[in-house]
């Protein structure tokens, strides 16, 4: 009977399951011990899935909290509903699906967890079997006479679920038993039914057989006796205790008896939602609380579960008032189900959480909504009003500087140790600073005259027909920035400038100051009634999960490392980030450049502040300076500066005795260090830029206008200089007052983003009873499509 259900499955997950009698030994080897830890390393190495160590002690008593907390869940149950594990033909199991929950408990196991299995599937399993058997038993001359056809349409009788799960309970748990042996892990079976839970022996015996599996690293799989388990009693689990009723019940009472950290539920709906799923305004209920029952409308069961959506409810808040977390989720769905079980442990935001403690404050979908409403009534104030909200947080920013200052300092003092110099120079804020910040605001607010609701086109396309196209505000941005605090009131400006929603996602070094510079922020906003245009997200969500908020945020600006960037552009789900990964910055020294510009450009390029994205990382120098006064005069700058230099290869090939040669030609040291490579005109200096290069800044040093021009009109950068240092890529020196950030991708924004970067359009059309029939062939009017005068707006 195995191998006919190995045959129902994919060729390679046969495969995979041809050694698993062989490894029989090794599984409860291992179980016992037995197995070196060579060969641990080994099989753990099998799993697709990242393998993580985390610090996995806790006394059971209280829920955890918060889902970032999770991680440190030590024993777990994973109950698995009929919908999980059955086909959609509801005859037979789903292997695939199947193996790649096995493969989860068992990396999650393979941790050091302590892994629980409550399964269904049985009955579906024992359904296949028999209406297997019942068709080979039917009369061979019978099925010959009848046809082919005749044979597929012949009549299966109903069966009897009882009788199914008799048939069904050995064939699932040699298939399990297969399945985790292809990971050297153990399984156990352990049936049981409503009595040995109530029978004091009985319910001493399974807690301590369960006790003794986990403490020899065997995976207990439970199920309910479908074979012979009696109706439920009604009304039987009103005195406190939950009866078991079906597997939910049955997997909140194991997980309350076994004192478990966390119960994940399976299902085929992605957790709980406040409306009928799939209706035009369901949404999902992300942590659910004791209490809220009233905003949950339950919709019908599942296609083949016996409690539905309710009876998960209702064991989930039991299980929890036990003090063990619970999350709902969806673990049929082909695009998370091979993960979605190592998600909910890591604290990613999957299905519901449920969880007894309520945050003080509004959620971040709560936030999402008010900064999308504030943001739509900022864009409607007059621009002056915009401008005076502005212009009073910059005067808040010089008024409050002592309260400000003194948050900084309870940052930098938290920090101390923990951060790099770089990075604390970042979070550092001064009376100069804050200064700079204030004229930078002010410089904001007489640009945003003339910014929302601008016309940039004009067009009479018939008689009384006139369209315009005009400026509006993008929507929501979420903009997520690591230690630098000064960078909240510049993004607070250029959104309320350009009438934009803002959600603000600072780096927990900065909490205090990111606080306080928030505060008056809405402050400022309260002036004209859209305090909450503006939010700061201090919940425990993790960047990964806030980029999933596509139905709430339309922009995402990342403002910190490199490695900060990548990270969200890989996590962002269906919405557009606006940034670069790398600020690989080049400078380019021409035969002709000026002796007397070269070191000072360099100097200042490279050791005016590393760590900026617009530092020189990369110095180009054509081959004829070599062995010159100039070239000497490069070398010792760099060395006065305590610059470590690192060698190209063609460099390296000039050399004697070498700098140590670069192990890549794209990298942003972010520190005092500098690649220095030769080239052989500019056109090979161009072409180095491009294949290594980041399209940030890149610089070129000559004397020589046609050669600058070429350089200028030919390098494909977002920020291309003559004679000038690359840290004047910034929002601020080139007048915008402040920037978001800078962008290198070439749709929409690039290089330093202002305001300008931050607005879309949308075009109005006013016409007067005007019909598309009336400009065809034979109709009465025609396309004029005259440009028309746009009309000047005061500014003053």
């Amino acid at each position: 009977m195995l191998s006919r259900v190995y045959r129902s499955g994919s060729q390679s997950f046969t495969h995979r399951l041809l050694p698993w009698v062989q490894s029989t030994t090794l599984s409860r080897s291992w179980a016992a011990g037995r197995v070196q830890p060579s060969a641990i390393r080994h099989v753990r190495s099998w799993s697709n899935i990242p393998f993580i160590t985390v610090p996995l002690s806790r006394m059971h008593g209280k829920s955890f909290a918060h889902r970032s907390e999770l991680k440190h869940a030590k024993r777990i149950v994973v109950k698995l509903g009929s919908a999980v594990v059955t086909r959609g033909d509801e005859c037979g199991l789903a292997l695939g699906r199947l193996a790649s929950i096995v493969e989860q408990v068992s990396v999650l196991q393979n941790q050091g967890r302590e892994m629980m299995l409550v399964t269904s599937g049985a009955v579906a399993f024992g359904k296949q079997r028999l209406r297997h058997e019942i068709l080979l038993s039917q009369s061979v001359r019978q099925a010959l006479h009848s046809g082919q056809n005749q044979l597929k349409e012949m009549a299966i009788p109903v069966l009897e679920a009882r009788a199914c799960a008799a048939a069904g309970q050995s064939g699932l748990m040699a298939l399990y038993e297969a399945m985790f042996t292809q990971y050297s892990i153990c399984a156990a079976q352990i049936l049981v039914t409503n009595l040995d839970f109530h029978d004091e022996q009985k319910r001493r015996n399974l807690n301590g057989t369960l006790h003794e599996l986990l403490r020899m690293n065997i995976v207990p799989i439970v199920n309910t006796n479908d074979a012979v388990v009696p109706p439920a009693e009604p009304n039987s689990d009103l005195q406190g205790v939950i009866s078991v009723k079906d597997n939910d019940s049955l997997a909140a009472r194991l997980a309350v008896e076994m004192k478990t950290d966390l119960l994940i539920v399976l299902s085929d709906v992605e957790g709980l939602f406040d409306s009928p799923p799939g209706s035009d305004d369901a949404k999902l209920i992300d942590i659910f609380y004791p209490g809220d029952q009233q905003s949950v409308t339950f919709g019908t069961k599942s296609r083949v579960a016996m409690g539905g959506m309710e009876a998960k409810v209702k064991a989930a808040l039991w299980a929890l008032q036990g003090g063990t977390s619970v999350v709902i989720a969806n673990g049929t769905h082909p695009k998370v189900s091979g993960h979605v079980i190592t998600d909910i442990v890591e604290g990613k935001k999957v299905g519901t959480f449920f969880s007894e403690v309520k945050p003080a404050g509004p959620t971040v979908e709560q936030q999402g909504e008010m900064a999308r409403s504030g943001g739509r009534l900022l864009a409607t104030l007059e621009p002056e009003q915009r401008a005076e909200i502005i212009h009073h947080l910059a005067d808040l920013l010089t008024d409050q500087r002592d309260e400000i200052l003194l948050a900084n300092k309870k940052d930098l003092e938290e920090a101390e140790g923990r951060l790099a110099a770089p990075l604390l120079k970042r979070l550092s804020l001064s009376t100069s600073k804050l200064n700079s910040l204030a004229i930078g605001l002010r410089q904001i607010a007489a640009s945003s005259q003339d910014s929302v609701g601008r016309v940039l086109r004009r067009t009479r396309i018939a008689k009384d027909l006139e369209l315009e196209q005009v400026t509006v505000p993008i929507g929501v941005l979420l903009v997520i920035f690591e230690s630098r605090p000064d960078c909240l009131p510049q993004v607070a400006a250029l959104a309320i400038a350009s009438g934009n929603g803002l959600l603000l996602k600072g780096g927990k070094e900065a909490s205090h100051s990111n606080r306080i510079l928030h505060l008056l922020t809405q402050e400022a906003l309260s002036i004209h009634g859209v305090k909450e245009a503006v939010q700061l997200v201090n919940t425990r969500e993790e960047v990964e999960d806030l980029c999933r908020l596509d139905k709430m945020i339309d922009l995402i600006i990342p403002r910190g490392s490199s490695q900060l960037v990548r990270n969200i552009q890989k996590a962002a789900k269906g919405i557009p980030v606006m940034g670069h990964s790398e600020g690989i910055c080049h400078m380019y020294v021409d035969s002709e450049a000026s002796v007397d510009k070269v070191t000072r450009l360099v100097r200042d390029s490279k050791c005016e502040y590393p760590a900026a994205c617009n530092a020189l990382e990369t110095l180009l120098i054509h081959r004829d300076l070599l062995r010159t006064p100039l070239f000497d005069q490069i070398i010792d700058m760099l060395r006065v500066e305590q610059v470590k230099i690192h060698a190209g290869p063609k460099f390296a090939s000039y050399l004697t005795f070498s700098p140590s040669e670069v192990k890549s030609l794209r990298t942003e040291y972010g520190d005092l260090e500098l690649c220095i490579e030769v080239v052989d005109s500019v056109q090979e200096a161009i072409d180095h830029i491009h294949k290594y290069g980041s399209s940030h800044t890149d610089v070129i040093i000559t004397e020589n206008e046609k050669t600058a021009e070429f350089f200028l009109q030919h390098v494909d950068s977002a920020c291309v200089f003559w004679n000038a240092s690359t840290r004047f890529s910034d929002g601020y020196r080139f007048g915008l007052g402040a920037e978001v950030g800078i962008s290198t991708s070439r749709i929409h924004a690039r290089g330093p983003v202002g305001l300008e970067g931050l607005l879309t359009t949308k075009w109005l059309l006013r016409g007067q009873d005007h019909v598309v029939s009336d400009f065809s062939e034979h109709g009465s009017l025609k396309y004029l499509h005259e440009s028309l005068p746009i009309p000047q707006r005061n500014t003053n």
